[in-house]
């Protein structure tokens, strides 16, 4: 009998149990490692998973989490809150694009939109990240009060990306995550800007960004050239406006679709923008300690259209799209975005208007306001006043003529399917008033347009006696491609002294000067000859400038009707502010001037300088003309010189009518 026989059964089942021992350990090893195993390839495998078939805006409405510290509404993310980004952010998915451009008021959500697209990339299509801000204080503030929030706050996100206390591959200016990094840096830091290869490039805040990466060169240029590499590279740059002219986004916006948050009128069905020039509101004013305070009581917007008066609430909920003005900047890989405050659902109407007021006598407030709350460019006029301040400066007059006018002239701006005038009235010492300003739709080439024109020299502009002027002298601007048209019927018109003109920029150009004939040529065929003024326009351009300046009536001081039929609207006072003197050492001229950027009519600024220079021309004598208007002029010559002196007006009259008929040979 074996030792194993011998033993009782708990002996036995104790020994094999020992004995079998080593054979239960190797049938469990098994059973743990396949479970480690498909740990480990889950984890591998991760990387070859596809992206979820989502745009940024869906993966934001279905992932997204605001934090308190960052956010007005903290919780889950609502495109549908703000409408107007959905198409921003899903700009991002379309493979034709691959630069974004978003000009936007504070408080519409833009930063937000830009954290959307960072945690699209990091969750649904990885690739190392270049966040640029202005400064390196700036970008640091970013990483702590925006980023590190929806990182901790963003449960996907938070698997992605670690702490900075976890692990030395992130810290408050570098995330790391499966697929690239994220890098945030200053402007001035040219070694971060053209080091390594980067994907994906974002800009904040352009416009505050410096001038130049040390001496390296333009930061955004220094930025895009990392992208070279990449087939599918994508960049993003957003901004409020700054000054224009200076602005680095709006030279940006412009490369794009250049596209507005359009809202439908409830009248007239048209899209448009809203805009501060359609604005209107009604406030109070109070005194206090000697300091003026005001109240914004109501505010209402009138379409540009139809003029319809619709309140806050009913715009914010009517239909709205993006339209583009440049479409075909679609074909090059660039959309361009324009948002301003007036769409947010964070900022109401009433609130805008009140800062506005209590910014309004403060110009570098108001320029804040300008930028931050309506979305527009500040133009650095000096102390020019802006286009609003003009047009708060329109009176009523008590008539057709004011009183203090003594002479008329009319400035005429020839386009190549209309005649664009203005009439302008002057008393003594170049004191104007404007007095009937318009455009005369129909083609130089044929007579019925000029006839037109007829209908406003003719007119006899009355005082509120009764009495009444006509027009003395009229400048008509001969350039573009009606030349010829626009001579021959100043000649027609010699008589009644209108005659053409040609204006010449530049130094050294007195600002008129005596007449000379000029050829006219019909079909390459000699008709005939007119008189022509040559005009240096620069120098009536900063006499109107000068002018624009006096803040009151009196000497240059220059006066606008309030009535709307007379035509001085928003429109003319952009036009007529619509030039800047500039400096340019490289051009021979070197101060010269040019049009403000989104000025591009500078007609009414052309009609009045044509204007000014006839006054110049015609050289009045205004105490004359003052005395002739009071009746305290006294006619006491002899009959005999009477009739001597009307005979020779006479004679003139005809020798000028006879000159104006030899002019043609027809």
């Amino acid at each position: 009998m074996t030792d194993n026989e011998n033993r009782t059964d708990p002996e036995l089942m104790e020994a094999e149990g020992a004995e079998q021992a080593p054979a239960e350990e190797t049938e469990q090893a098994p059973k743990q490692l396949p479970t480690a195993i498909r740990a480990l390839v889950r984890r591998c495998c991760q990387g070859f998973r596809p992206p979820e078939n989502m745009t940024v805006s869906e993966w934001a409405d279905k992932y997204r989490e605001l934090s308190n510290e960052a956010s007005a509404e903290p919780g889950k993310w609502r495109t549908s809150r703000t409408p107007y980004l959905k198409e921003i952010m899903d700009s991002w998915n379309d493979p034709n694009i691959r630069h974004i451009v978003v000009v936007a008021a504070s408080q519409v959500g833009k930063s937000e939109a830009l954290n959307n697209v960072i945690g699209y990339v990091i969750h649904q299509d990885p690739g190392s990240i270049l966040l640029i801000e202005p400064t390196i204080d700036d970008a640091k503030k970013y990483s702590k009060l925006r980023i590190r929030p929806m990182f901790r706050d963003t449960e996907v996100l938070k698997k992605l990306v670690r702490d900075a206390k976890r692990t030395s591959n992130n810290t408050m200016l570098e995330k790391s995550y499966p697929g690239g990094m994220l890098i945030m840096c200053g402007s001035t830091e040219a070694h971060a800007l053209a080091s390594m290869p980067m994907r994906y490039v974002l800009g904040d805040e352009r416009d505050r960004w410096a001038g130049s990466a040390g001496k390296e060169g333009n930061p955004w240029d220094l930025a895009m050239a990392r992208q070279t590499t990449f087939y599918n590279a994508k960049s993003f740059e957003c901004s409020t406006p700054t000054i224009k002219g200076a602005s680095a986004i709006e030279d940006a916006f412009y490369t794009g679709t250049q596209e507005r948050w359009c809202v439908q009128c409830p009248s007239c069905g048209e899209y448009h923008d809203i805009r501060w020039k359609d604005i209107r509101f009604e406030y109070e004013t109070a005194e206090n300690n000697g300091k003026r305070t005001y109240k914004a009581t109501k505010v209402w917007h009138v379409c540009p259209e139809c003029g319809y008066i619709a309140q806050e609430r009913e715009i914010k909920t009517a239909d709205a799209k993006w339209i583009a003005e440049n479409p075909s900047a679609y074909e090059t890989g660039t959309r361009s975005f324009w948002l301003n405050a007036f769409v947010s659902p964070w900022k109401g109407w009433l609130a805008i208007v009140q800062e506005f007021l209590e910014a309004r006598d403060d110009q570098e407030r108001l320029k804040v306001k300008y930028n931050t709350l309506f979305g527009e460019l500040w133009e650095d006029r000096g102390d020019l006043e802006t286009e609003d301040e003009m047009m708060a400066r329109r009176e009523p007059y008590r008539a057709e003529l004011p009183d203090g006018v003594l002479v008329l002239t009319c400035g005429v701006d020839v386009q190549d399917d209309r005649l664009e005038y203005e009439v302008v009235g002057w008393g003594q010492r170049d004191e104007s008033w404007g007095i009937r300003r318009g455009q005369l739709m129909g083609d130089p080439a044929f007579p019925e347009t000029w006839e037109m024109l007829d209908d406003i020299l003719n007119h006899v502009y009355r005082y509120e006696d009764g009495k009444g002027l006509r027009i003395s002298i009229t400048f008509v601007d001969d350039g573009g491609h009606k030349t010829q048209y626009t001579r021959t019927e100043c000649a027609k018109r010699a008589n009644r002294r209108v005659f053409d003109i040609k204006g010449y920029g530049g130094d050294g150009i007195p600002y008129t000067a005596p007449p000379n004939k000029v050829k006219i040529m019909i079909n390459n065929r000699y008709v005939g000859s007119c008189y022509q003024y040559k005009l240096g326009v620069d120098s009536g351009k900063q006499a109107i400038m000068n002018a624009l300046k006096v803040k009151s009536p009196g000497p240059q001081y220059c006066h606008f009707p309030l009535n709307e039929e007379a035509g001085y609207g928003h429109k003319f006072f952009v036009g007529l502010l619509s030039e800047h003197l500039v400096y340019d050492p490289k051009k021979k001229n070197k101060w010269h001037w040019e049009k403000i950027p989104g000025h591009e009519r500078n007609e009414p600024l052309d009609c009045r300088n044509y204007a000014l220079a006839a006054l110049k021309a015609l050289n009045p004598d205004m105490d004359a003309m003052l005395a002739r208007r009071n009746g305290t002029v006294q006619n006491r010559q002899p009959a005999a010189r009477k009739q001597q002196t009307a005979t020779s007006r006479a004679q003139a009259r005809r020798t000028m009518e006879q000159r104006a008929e030899r002019m043609f040979d027809w």
